[in-house]
């Protein structure tokens, strides 16, 4: 399956995205079709073998909409955006001013007292020139607002009608009908009363002002995004291996060259450093305030602002490959794609304007059956088609995301989709690795016991051994005899047992074997020093044993520090009414001394990394909806078994690439974080869906006349156009109250 993102061009509204999600779906060969209204995005998956770009460009366009390859290499065109906000801007002062000129002319004789016209173009003097001057003040307005009408039709014709149809039949009815009585006041001058001319206008003007408010609203719910790529520099000093250097686009700079990042500057790119110290401040990326220090040999994220000191850097990634790329990508996915709570507003959606419409003809048909005139049923008309308010379902859920994902990458955390923000706040069981979660995930060799051989000989022996292993208390062993300064054995025959230990033969021919209790146990091997041992395990250290020749030879010692973070986070947790579990490989005494250290009831120890994700699954059999945290490679089945899968990993690529939901700093507060973050956006979503369909439950029916009957009360087009503009702009002002929540 290929998946594409494609721009959509000439949305309006819930029912152009639903058209656009209708046309793609009926595709043989497609498996996901989604359409982003906040966006203008459509997120596409499909068989190649039976669909090609060419037949999804042609279905989109032939349903009335432009469509293009998304491309994600361009900073945003921010100068084009701007020049079109500022000319829809001059449009919308234009007809406003427009519209009160055309207010005081028809609406001011209709007062008791009339306000002040020539004679020429009175009502009572000069009938026709009134009702021309009306129309030649109606006219421009139109013109200004024409996308309205040229979508609308467009759509309507092509039996996909959606919210401009409806302003176009609803305008486009009250102007013909002026335009009627226009040209019949010469024999009838009673006519210039029933002129209908400024709520034509109004309804035109105050719609351009919603559109208008509403896209700028937009803009902002996009901040995060743009923001991100604002990152990034558009140029760097280039290196020159003779040792010049030259100021070049970003974009020229290849995988080995050497950059100069002054002081104040902005990093360009991934890389790693090869001369200079500095403090770096990635605060964007991570959402870690504190500038981290950079040496030799340390890498450096593209994005990140160099504070204090000169930094020469080998680039190491470059375009798509980078971590801001990646955290772009990320978040722009997590922006495209829908949460499940939407599904209701979608079908509505599919429905609503052909329902809206057909409400309208039964309204107006009603009421002139019932003798109340053409000009009393074309207001209720008129009123009916201009209230309705598809947008307002539409944007309800994407908007929320969007600024509820924006507003969790500003902290540094990364959300992969809609349906992992919707899920996380239902979250009752959260289930922690130990090593680099809950604790610093950096042990430390502390104890070493032993009867036969001296400690360094004994430290000597079962580093020459683990140099080949990649494992964290592995490299804890050889870095503290790096530390001594002790020379290693040669090995052969190096064998690793999954979940135990390792095995290798030294260069002197003795077999040894260095790994924990399960190692001795498959292995048939008596346990030496079992008192020293639970010893260890109740001071929190891990106890790795040695075995030369099939006998134990020693015990090490290794500690890893629990990060400080990890107490206010668990204690948060819990007050949330969050159950905390520990998973971890260390022996049940190691495992419950950190556990009761931090304040963790439930613990799962001497866990295999493939039996992780079969306690995560009994958890979920309980009843519970579990999260499962971790550091996105050897808990990568218990992240996948999880409801909300948690990588925690500094902006690592692995990190980014796994996981539900990415932490880019390794603090465990970010776990609350992540879930108050889905209940204010969930919050967000469930206010924005209420007042869509209360809206438009109460407003159309109070458009079609039902106060009428009760209190003699009749909504004028004029309101209706007011209300349904401020419908969508109530909904994006709401998600845009997200950005001020604050995740503690």
């Amino acid at each position: 399956m290929k998946k594409e993102t494609y721009n959509i061009g000439g949305m309006s509204c819930a029912s152009c995205a639903a058209t656009v999600e209708r046309v793609t779906k009926k595709l043989d060969g497609v498996s996901l079709s989604q359409v982003n209204l906040a966006t203008n995005k459509l997120t596409i998956s499909y068989d190649e073998s039976k669909v090609t770009p060419e037949l999804i460009m042609e279905k989109v366009q032939k349903a009335g909409f432009s469509i293009l390859v998304d491309s994600n290499k361009e900073k945003p065109k921010t100068i084009e955006k701007d020049k079109e906000a500022a000319n829809e801007r001059t449009n919308i002062i234009i007809a406003a001013v427009l519209t009160i000129l055309l207010l005081y002319v028809s609406m001011g004789q209709m007062l008791t007292k009339p306000l002040p016209l020539p004679r020429f173009i009175s009502l009572n003097d000069s009938p026709s020139n009134f009702a021309l001057t009306q129309l030649l003040l109606t006219i421009p307005v139109m013109f200004l607002g024409r996308r309205f009408f040229i979508n609308g039709y467009k759509a309507l014709f092509r039996l996909n009608p959606n919210m401009d149809s409806l302003v176009a039949i609803g305008v486009s009815t009250s102007f013909i009908y002026s335009l009627v009585m226009t040209y019949m006041i010469a024999k009838s001058p009673q006519l210039a009363h029933q002129l209908y001319y400024e709520s034509a206008a109004v309804i035109v003007a105050l719609i351009m002002l919603g559109k208008y408010l509403e896209s700028n609203s937009k803009r902002k719910t996009q901040s995060a995004i743009k923001k991100l790529m604002e990152l990034a520099p558009d140029t760097a000093i280039l290196v020159k291996s003779d040792g010049t250097q030259v100021e070049t686009e970003t974009k020229n700079i290849q995988v080995g060259n050497t950059v100069l990042i002054k002081p104040g500057a902005k990093v360009p790119l991934d890389g790693v450093v090869v001369s200079g110290q500095s403090g770096i401040d990635e605060s964007m990326l991570t959402g870690e305030s504190i500038p981290v220090e950079k040496a030799e040999g340390d890498n450096v994220i593209g994005g990140s602002v160099n504070y204090n000191g000169a930094l020469y850097v080998r680039v190491t990634k470059v375009g798509g490959d980078t971590v801001l790329a990646k955290i772009i990508k990320f978040v722009e996915d997590a922006q495209g794609k829908k949460a499940p709570i939407s599904k209701i507003a979608d079908k509505v959606s599919g429905y609503f304007v052909p329902v809206v419409i057909g409400i309208a003809i039964i309204s107006f048909i009603a009421w002139l059956i019932a003798g109340y005139g053409i000009y009393f049923a074309l207001n209720i008309f008129t009123a009916v088609l201009v209230i309705a308010c598809p947008c307002a379902l539409g944007l309800a859920t994407p908007t929320a995301i969007m600024v509820g994902t924006g507003l969790g990458a500003s902290k540094g955390i990364l959300i992969r989709s809609g349906e992992a923000l919707e899920i996380t706040h239902k979250v009752n069981a959260v289930v922690l690795d130990k090593t680099g979660t809950v604790t610093e995930g950096k042990p430390k060799v502390v104890e070493i016991i032993t009867a036969d051989f001296d400690k360094d000989e004994l430290l000597k022996i079962a580093a020459s051994v683990e140099t080949v292993s990649e494992h964290p208390l592995a490299k804890a062993i050889v870095e503290k005899s790096s530390e001594k300064g002790v020379e290693l054995y040669k090995i052969a025959d190096f064998e690793s047992l999954t979940g135990m230990g390792i095995s290798a033969k030294l260069d002197d021919g003795r077999q040894v074997m260095v790994g924990n209790i399960k190692l001795l146990n498959e292995s048939d091997i008596k346990i030496a020093w079992e008192q020293e041992m639970h010893d260890i395990a109740n001071k929190g250290q891990t106890p790795v044993f040695v075995v030369v020749d099939n006998k134990v030879a020693g015990i090490i010692g290794i500690a890893d520090k629990v990060k400080e973070s990890s107490f206010g986070a668990i204690e948060k947790l819990k007050n949330d009414n969050v159950e905390v579990y520990l998973m971890t490989g260390d022996n049940k005494k190691t495992a419950e001394h950190i556990a009761k250290t931090v304040g963790i009831d439930n613990v799962f120890s001497e866990v295999m990394p493939q039996e992780k994700a079969f306690y995560v699954e009994k958890l979920q059999s309980q009843g519970n909806t579990v999260m499962m945290v971790g550091d996105g490679i050897n808990d990568a089945p218990a992240l996948i078994q999880a409801d909300v899968g948690v990588a925690i990993g500094s902006g690592s690529d692995i990190a980014i690439e796994s996981g539900d939901i990415v932490l880019m700093k390794s603090d465990l507060t970010d776990v609350h974080r992540a879930i108050k973050l889905s209940k204010h956006t969930i919050r967000n979503i469930k206010q924005n869906l209420f007042w869509a369909f209360f809206y438009n439950t109460i407003g159309i029916p109070i458009a079609a006349g039902a106060l009428y009957t009760i209190a003699g009360m009749l909504l004028s087009p004029m309101l209706a156009a007011f209300a349904m503009s401020l419908s969508s702009v109530f909904v994006v002002g709401n998600a845009l109250r997200l950005r001020a929540k604050k995740l503690r």
